[in-house]
């Protein structure tokens, strides 16, 4: 049999990947709607799927919106993901062009305190993929300068498509454009202050 061979999915498993994205683009459309009393009862009861199943798939609130924040990266798109490498940081037009097919959902995300809380359920997950594609960059400076150098490249990485979106009447490629350049500046500074404080 050739290595390389991978059986399609079997039905069950077709049918727990759609479980999945129906729960999650429930949660996404709660969100648009306003709802603030996102559990499991409300997304059993508008997706027709049993309150028990979903906790199976998600043992609590965090777990579920959680669910619903890697549905949005994947609607972003297939790149749109936590960074691994200073590689990744620099690749910012996936991330922002995604932002741009998505944008009434990414807007909701940044913008409204479900989309807030949305975004926290993954916080640990970010932090540590974060943390480890500055880990080289960062190595030199002292704590806390290492966090919040790390912070600020995190920050520059996603945050800004809705301010430069808003204020600017930017797209994403130029959006991407100006983070590149302002994370590879900061790169270039870390690689060179030798384990200087950031405010020095």
């Amino acid at each position: 049999m050739d290595a390389d061979f991978e059986p399609a999915p079997g039905l069950r498993e077709r049918k727990k990947s759609d479980a999945h994205r129906r729960i999650a683009d429930a949660v996404i459309q709660l969100m648009a709607d306003g709802r603030t009393d996102i559990s499991h009862d409300v997304v059993a009861e508008v997706t027709g799927i049993s309150r028990r199943t979903i906790y199976r798939y998600y043992a609590d609130r965090e777990a579920l919106l959680s669910g619903a924040s890697t549905r949005v990266r994947e609607l972003a798109g297939s790149r749109v993901a936590f960074p691994s490498s200073e590689a990744d940081l620099l690749d910012t037009v996936p991330i922002y062009t995604g932002f741009d097919r998505i944008a009434p959902i990414a807007t909701l995300v940044r913008s409204t305190p479900q989309g807030r809380a949305m975004r926290k359920s993954q916080k640990l997950e970010r932090q540590e993929s974060y943390r480890a594609a500055t880990a080289d960059a960062v190595k030199d400076l002292p704590e806390p300068d290492r966090t919040l150098a790390t912070a600020m490249l995190q920050v520059l990485h996603t945050t800004p498509w809705l301010e430069m979106r808003d204020h600017w009447d930017l797209d994403g490629e130029q959006i991407a454009r100006a983070t590149a350049w302002a994370i590879r500046t900061l790169l270039n500074d870390l690689r060179t202050r030798k384990g200087r404080p950031l405010d020095l």
